[in-house]
């Protein structure tokens, strides 16, 4: 498939060394990782990582996430690495774990958001790997890289939704397929204090404490700005509202009166025999929900609704994450997302 001013590729050995050599000469890459689909650059480079807040229409003050080849590329962002940062490193890396920790100064304001600290993480996807692997053989020493989506529009979990969202914005185009987990990295702070859960993701704060020994504490005005923690993120353009399991019928009657139209991201309740709208019915499993949740954001977005309905669910720790992201998502006002 061919994007304007670009190439969607399939992930081959020549793809991968043409996609090496296009970030090492300050080129965007978009490339599969286990959570989201990322928008590359070289992390090096400042003008490339411009480039890359420029193609999402990205505020300038907001962290981006280095995506290393190895735990041992930590230090050289580094300056300072908590015995319980190594911890969760070897435990979860590779995997969808961010650390923000105290920067190196090698860490560019840019990818800081001019902070004190940087996010750091080394991904598992085989394709996100390989190509880190090839940056770093052409002395490449992380990628910067937050999703590969326009600001305001819902991450992206395969290489449709980059093209369909950056187009000529982005150089290349890794197609990986859908992303496994499907919502981004949890994301955890050793930069102020104790360490404090930023961002819920596939890794639980159980898993967390059982490393740590204690669980981390939570979000709070302490801790530095970090990806997808603003209190509106990953929503769609239509408006979208949750509703509780029992509340949705009601709900679809009172639209109905009204003559205005749907869509319907369901978990438990079925269709009505008689709605005529886009009804899409989650899986009931917290992962599998995570895994398709955006690519159901953005087919109930393409449904010309007048409203989204999702229905609400459970506030037990299983769910955190995906909680997380539909509060954030229904929050109604615009935002990034990472």
């Amino acid at each position: 498939m061919n994007v304007p001013g670009g190439r969607v590729l399939a992930p081959t050995p020549a793809a991968l060394d043409a996609a090496a050599h296009r970030l090492r000469d300050g080129e965007l890459v978009a490339f599969p990782t286990e959570t989201v689909y990322g928008l590359g650059a070289d992390a090096a480079n400042p003008l490339a990582v411009r480039r890359v807040f420029e193609a999402k229409g990205r505020p300038a003050d907001h962290p981006v996430i280095v995506h290393l080849a190895d735990v041992a590329e930590l230090r050289h962002w580094a300056r300072d690495v908590p015995a319980g940062a190594e911890a969760l490193a070897r435990a979860f890396w590779p995997g969808p774990l961010t650390l923000i920790l105290p920067r190196s100064e090698r860490a560019l304001d840019v990818v800081t958001g001019g902070q004190d600290s940087v996010g750091l993480r080394v991904p598992s996807h085989p394709v996100a790997r390989s190509l880190l692997a090839a940056f770093a053989r052409l002395g490449g020493r992380g990628v910067a890289a937050p999703s590969a989506n326009r600001f305001g529009h819902v991450s992206p979990t395969t290489a449709a939704h980059v093209a369909d969202d950056l187009g000529d914005a982005v150089d290349l185009i890794l197609d990986g397929g859908p992303c496994e987990v499907g919502i981004e990295s949890t994301i955890v702070s050793f930069a102020g204090g104790a360490p404090a859960l930023l961002r819920p993701g596939a890794i639980a704060p159980a898993a967390i404490a059982a490393i740590l020994g204690f669980p981390p504490r939570s979000h709070d005005r302490a801790v530095p700005r970090a990806p997808g923690t603003l209190a509106s993120h990953y929503a769609p353009r239509t408006r979208s509202v949750l509703v509780a399991a029992d509340a949705l019928r009601t709900v679809l009657a009172s639209h109905a009166s009204r003559e205005e139209r749907v869509a319907v991201l369901a978990r438990t309740t079925r269709r009505p025999d008689d709605f005529d709208g886009v009804w899409i019915a989650a899986p009931a499993d917290p992962a599998g929900y995570a895994h398709g949740l955006y690519a159901n954001l953005r087919a109930l977005d393409a449904a010309d609704a007048d409203e989204i309905l999702i229905e609400s669910v459970p506030a037990s720790t299983e769910w955190l994450a995906v909680g997380d992201r539909l509060a954030r998502a229904t929050r109604g006002e615009d935002d990034d997302r990472d």
